[in-house]
């Protein structure tokens, strides 16, 4: 190592470096000591807070997300602040007066009686309130267009700085070594893997490396080739002069339809804003320098909000303001924070990107990004927040200004089921784009690609005319494409999904040691198989097709795009094998022909014979398709005889016109993703990251028939299937629920009971148009009993929706066609 010697002493190697001291990055060495690996150094540009942590509000609040992964976070965190001043002897400023969040609309108020319902199963222990109620926990708001309030009483706040300097006390006690006023300004590398931090006092050689930089974590990921597309943004509040009657022991008021929320602030106000359209600041980067610092604020721009905001607590109008503070605050492209290992750079981890919720989360993003570190894999569903999931592209000043936008305001949004981010649109176009638009296609957002949600019939424009949790004026038109798929013939484009040609003459055992299934048998055949992890939990549900000894066509979803290719590439140069994966997802357009009169389609367009004796299930051949060649794979995803054709993109347009104009005879039919939803549900087919996840046994979701525990060399995480097995009858399993009432809807994380009892929530839901009800998929907990369709039975089922309690019926099979014959028909 070469240092200056007139700076701080370094040392010359530590087992983990954190670079950024806020409240994320010493939760990070403060839990990785706590575990056991105190040999880490966090590093702070200048002070400890100086970024954002600062100025933050400090809210410490339970209620409100639909995730479990989150509320489990949230709860975690506010317990850990709650003792950390016994254990380091520094307060945390925790105040558990209580938070209250009040809906003044019935959108609003359905949407949190949904959340009330699935946090109470994550124990909140939340409470509806009446406007009187609400009145008297805060005497000071108006309640005359509230409907009711979202009580907790264990919520409140905490000081952010506070917070941070008993976790970094903490950390110093186990024997972190934190050094401000140093920066990193590179890091090391051999191969695709990090090995230590540039600093300007020299090296610093570590195992593993921790971005935690907040708003400047895209600018330090870059110094090592990673993706961190994250972006600041002005963030307000107003702290008004002293008021009579606020005091310290009021509880936090949140009004998200009027963009604000409230706390008692020195006596005064303070008056936290989400505005629904924000302003990006420094698109072009952070500048180094920036350090506990504040932006002049845009009065103009803010006033409306303001006022809004303000109405909610009228005597805030009539009292004098002691500060309006404007300073940055980071936001991701989908809201949800960016944590992980950078499938770039192995052994480089981020987390950064919290959205403001950096506060009331650090604790748990802490501990599990210090169990991931030093155990391999996260004990969390982390799916959602994977830093893997996004996209360089993300990362372009033009979508981060564009995106950014939106994303503030996506908040204290209405969060409507399936609503799709606006700005930053036609990043990516499927082949067939403008075919589809002109069949009167609304498209959503689906990983950056443009890909139609529903059809609007002929004479009717595609758009949806009121957001709601009820039925929509597209509810029929999806009605219609699910029939279509049912009874007839559909056409469904889904090139979004991620694509890669695997080649190499060790291409199929290296795929085969990946693959809990048996994937490289004869040529021409597609095989349905999930990639494990030595824990036996799921890291990949795809399809891996054999087209040669040689050469391989695998598929997954398109939230599983980089996690999937990072996973193949990271393992073939572990293990030395031949091995390439070349990413074809924009390469080819993917056209899917389902339903029972799919083959009749496909005859009138190819000279291949495609009868059942000639292209059986499961058979993946080239064919023609006029001028076009396409791969063409007997396989489905949502339950009927079906295909799908991989076009090179060149000749997309020219097959999907042959497919149309052979179509019309038949009755061919456009169907959107909510058909896709809808008939897979039926059948229960599983989708990663919704309804399974990384933390879930092969088993418990239902896979083990794609699990081949006998095939030679077996596969990564065989051992820990087999002790699984070993442990007896599974007593959580993943479940279909079907609503008997027709008119009820589900869409996720509605509580489920057997015999009155909690037993689980739906993880992801639609609307069966065939079974005649809402279904979905449950991961249910038996307890101490094994869970087997005589269990089942033996209960009285009940899904709770917006405070509403329906009869339900639960499966272990498929309630549509649970012997696979018309797939195979």
């Amino acid at each position: 190592m070469t240092s200056d010697t007139s700076g701080p002493q370094l040392p010359e190697r530590a087992r983990v470096v954190v670079v950024g001291g806020g409240i994320i990055g010493t939760s990070i060495a403060y839990h990785l000591a706590h575990m056991g690996c105190k040999d880490v150094v966090l590093l702070e540009r200048d002070k400890l807070t100086s970024g954002t942590t600062w100025h933050a509000a400090g809210l410490m609040v339970t209620f409100g997300s639909m995730s479990e992964t989150s509320t489990e976070m949230r709860k975690y965190t506010r317990d850990l602040y709650s003792r950390l001043e016994a254990e380091t002897g520094l307060a945390t400023g925790l105040k558990q007066v209580g938070f209250v969040q009040v809906a003044t609309d019935a959108d609003r108020l359905e949407e949190y009686r949904r959340v009330s319902a699935f946090n109470r199963l994550c124990g909140v222990d939340v409470q509806e309130v009446s406007p009187g109620e609400v009145k008297g926990l805060f005497p000071l708001a108006n309640v005359d267009d509230v409907l009711a309030g979202f009580y907790v009483a264990e919520d409140g706040r905490a000081n952010p700085v506070d917070v941070t300097m008993s976790l970094a006390k903490g950390a110093r006690m186990q024997g972190v070594r934190i050094i401000e006023n140093v920066p990193a300004t590179g890091f090391l590398k051999q191969g695709n893997t990090v090995t230590g931090v540039r600093t300007p006092y020299g090296d610093i050689e570590a195992e593993f490396v921790v971005n935690c930089a907040g708003m400047w974590a895209r600018q330090l990921g870059e110094k090592a080739g990673v993706n961190i597309p994250l972006q600041a943004a002005e963030h307000y509040y107003l702290i008004t002069e002293p008021i009579d009657g606020m005091h310290g022991d009021l509880p936090v008021l949140e009004d998200p339809s009027s963009y604000g929320y409230f706390r008692e602030e020195g006596a005064g106000l303070m008056i936290g804003l989400f505005e629904a359209l924000c302003a990006p600041w420094k698109v072009d980067g952070i500048p180094d320098t920036f350090s506990f610092g504040e932006l002049p604020p845009d009065w103009d721009r803010m006033a409306p909000y303001l006022e809004k905001a303000m109405a909610r607590i009228p005597i805030s109008t009539e009292v004098g303001v002691r500060k309006f503070f404007c300073g940055p605050e980071s936001f991701t492209p989908d809201l949800a924070p960016i944590v992980g290992e950078a499938p770039e750079l192995k052994n480089y981890f981020v987390a950064a990107g919290l959205n403001s919720i950096g506060i009331l989360t650090g604790g748990g993003i802490g501990r599990a990004m210090a169990h991931w570190i030093l155990n391999g894999r996260p004990d969390i569903d982390v799916t959602g927040m994977n830093i893997d999931r996004l996209h360089t592209y993300q990362s372009n000043p033009a979508y981060r200004a564009t995106r950014t936008v939106e994303s503030l305001g996506m908040v204290y949004a209405p969060h409507y089921p399936g609503k799709s981010m606006e700005t930053a649109r036609d990043a990516k176009l499927s082949p067939i784009h403008e075919r589809l638009r002109a069949q009167r296609g609304y498209f959503k957002d689906v990983s950056g690609w443009e890909s139609p949600d529903w059809y609007a019939p002929e004479g009717r424009q595609p758009k949806v005319e009121k957001l709601s949790w009820g039925r929509q004026n597209w509810f029929g038109h999806w009605a219609e494409e699910h029939r279509a798929a049912r009874e007839n013939v559909i056409l469904m484009d889904m090139s979004f999904m991620a694509k890669f040609l695997v080649q190499g003459r060790d291409a199929g055992a290296a795929l085969e040691r990946l693959s809990a299934n048996r994937v490289d048998g004869e040529p021409g055949v597609i095989t349905y198989t999930q990639w494990l992890n030595e824990g036996g939990t799921l890291e990949a549900d795809l399809t891996v097709t054999k087209l040669a000894d040689d050469r391989f066509w695998v598929v997954a979803s398109d939230t599983a795009h980089r996690h999937v290719e990072t996973r193949m590439r990271r393992h073939f140069e572990a293990t030395g094998a031949h091995a390439f994966a070349t990413d074809m997802t924009g390469a080819y357009a993917q056209i899917n022909i389902q339903g029972p009169r799919s083959r009749e389609l496909l005859t009138a367009v190819t000279t291949a014979d495609m009868s059942n004796e000639a292209f059986a299930f499961r058979a993946a051949r080239e064919i023609d398709l006029g001028f076009a060649r396409a791969l063409c794979i007997r396989i489905t995803y949502l339950g009927e005889l079906g295909y799908e054709l991989y076009i090179p993109a060149e000749q997309a347009v020219h097959a999907y016109d042959r497919l149309v104009e052979a179509g019309r005879p038949l009755g061919l039919r456009h169907a959107g993703l909510k058909a896709l939803s809808s008939l897979r549900m039926e059948k229960g087919y599983r989708d990663y990251g919704h309804d399974i996840d990384n933390t879930d046994s092969v088993l418990e979701a239902g896979l083990g028939f794609a699990v081949a525990l006998d095939k030679p060399g077996g596969f990564i995480g065989r051992e820990a299937v087999l002790a699984k097995k070993a442990e007896g009858p599974l007593r959580r399993r993943l479940l279909q629920i079907l609503v008997t009432d027709p008119a009820a809807l589900m869409f996720h994380a509605e509580v489920v009971r057997r015999d009155g009892v909690p037993v689980g929530y739906i993880r992801a839901a639609s609307y069966g148009h065939t079974l005649g009800g809402a279904v979905g998929l449950a991961m249910i907990d038996a307890g101490d009993v094994p869970l087997d369709q005589a269990w089942i039975d033996a209960g009285s089922w009940t899904v709770e929706i917006a405070e509403r309690v329906y009869p339900a019926t639960a499966s272990l099979r498929a309630l549509y066609d649970p012997k696979n014959e018309r797939i195979k028909m």
